[in-house]
C-alpha cells in the first residue's frame, strides 16, 4: 500500500516537471507574431512588391507637383530675304539703321538728296523732290550719295511737288547733268493713261531729246481683299506695255484714303498683301525694284502701313516683308 502511494507521488512529480518545461519554452519564444500583429502592419495590408514599380517614397503621387511649366523657347524670326529688288521708303527716325537691316532692305530712299543719319550697309537712292530741290548743292549731294537719281515726287498732286509738265521738262536737264541713272517723276495716279501727266512728260522728253532711264510709280490699293495683288500687277503691266521701260514701284501699300481720314486693312490682310505683292513684283522681269511705304510706323500711334515700330521692332507686316525674297 505504501509502495502504491509512492508511485502515485512519483507520477505527479513527472507531470509537474513537464508542464514547467513547456511554460519556460513558450516564455523564451515571445508572443506569436501573427496573433499579435495589428491589421495595418499585416502582410496582406501592404502593397504587393513589383519588380518594375518604383519604391514607395519615389512614387509620382508622393512627389511634389512642379510649381511652373518649363519656359517655351522663343520663336525664331524668319530668315532675311535676299532680293536685290526689295527696298523701303523712310523718313528720319532714330532706329533707321536697325530697322532697315531687320526688314532686309537692299536699298532705301527718304525723298531727299542726302542719306538718313546713321545708316550703313544699305544702298541709298537720292531724290530731287520738287522745283525747290533743284539746287547746285542738292544735285552735288545726290551725285556724292548714290548712283541712281529719282525724279520729282507726285508732280500731279497739288499737295506734293505740284509741277506742270512744262516746268518739269524745263528743270529736267539739270537732273540729267548729274550723269546718274535717272528715274521719271513718280505720278500719284494714271501712269498708263493716254494724255495723263506722265504720258505728256515722256512725250515731251522724247521731243526734247531728254533722257529717262526707267519709270517710277506709286500705287495704293483701297480693296483689301485678295484681289489687291492682281490690281497692282495690272497697273504695273499697263505702264510697262505703254512705255516699254523698266519699272520701279517706289511707294505702295494698302490704304483707303477718304475725307474723314485714312482706313487701313487688318494686320492679317496687310500680311497677305505683303506676301502676294512681293512675290509678284519679284517675279516680273521688267520690275527692277520696289519700295514699301513705309519703314516706320506713325509717331502718333497705330501701325498704319509701317514695318517697324520704334522701341518695339517688326510689325506683322514687317515680319512678312523681312522674309520676302
Amino acid at each position: 500500500m505504501r509502495a502504491h502511494r509512492w508511485w502515485i507521488a512519483l507520477g505527479l512529480c513527472l507531470i509537474l516537471a513537464a508542464a514547467g518545461g513547456l511554460w519556460w519554452t513558450m516564455m523564451r519564444r515571445g508572443p506569436d507574431p501573427v496573433a499579435s500583429a495589428s491589421p495595418e502592419a499585416s502582410p496582406s495590408a501592404l502593397p504587393e512588391a513589383s519588380p518594375s514599380a518604383p519604391p514607395l517614397e519615389a512614387s509620382p503621387s508622393a512627389l511634389p507637383a512642379p510649381t511652373s511649366s518649363p519656359a517655351r523657347p522663343a520663336q525664331p524670326r524668319p530668315p532675311v530675304g535676299t532680293s536685290a529688288k526689295k527696298g523701303v521708303s523712310t523718313w528720319n527716325f532714330s532706329e533707321n539703321n536697325t530697322a532697315l537691316k531687320e526688314v532686309g532692305a537692299s536699298w532705301y530712299y527718304n525723298w531727299s538728296a542726302a542719306p538718313a543719319s546713321g545708316v550703313t550697309g544699305v544702298e541709298f537712292v537720292p531724290m530731287i523732290w520738287g522745283a525747290g530741290s533743284v539746287t547746285t548743292s542738292n544735285l552735288n549731294r545726290a551725285k556724292a550719295s548714290g548712283k541712281v537719281l529719282l525724279g520729282f515726287n507726285e508732280p500731279d498732286f497739288a499737295s506734293q511737288s505740284n509741277l506742270s509738265v512744262t516746268q518739269a521738262l524745263d528743270l529736267w536737264p539739270q537732273l540729267q547733268a548729274t550723269g546718274l541713272r535717272l528715274g521719271s517723276p513718280a505720278v500719284a495716279t494714271g501712269g498708263a493713261t493716254a494724255g495723263g501727266w506722265l504720258d505728256r512728260f515722256l512725250t515731251g522728253a522724247r521731243e526734247r531729246g531728254l533722257r529717262v532711264d526707267f519709270i517710277t510709280l506709286h500705287w495704293y490699293g483701297s480693296d483689301f481683299s485678295t484681289a489687291a495683288v492682281n490690281h497692282l500687277a495690272s497697273y504695273v503691266r499697263a505702264v510697262h506695255d505703254r512705255y516699254q521701260l523698266p519699272i520701279w514701284v517706289t511707294e505702295y501699300a494698302l490704304i483707303k484714303f477718304g475725307s474723314g481720314g485714312s482706313t487701313y486693312p487688318s494686320a492679317a490682310q496687310q500680311v497677305a498683301f505683303v506676301n502676294g505683292s512681293t512675290a509678284m513684283l519679284s517675279g516680273l522681269s521688267y520690275v527692277e525694284r520696289y519700295a514699301w511705304f513705309a519703314l516706320p510706323t506713325p509717331d502718333e500711334g497705330g501701325e498704319g502701313t509701317g514695318l517697324f515700330r520704334k522701341g518695339v521692332g517688326l510689325t506683322a507686316a514687317g515680319t512678312a516683308y523681312r522674309a520676302a525674297s
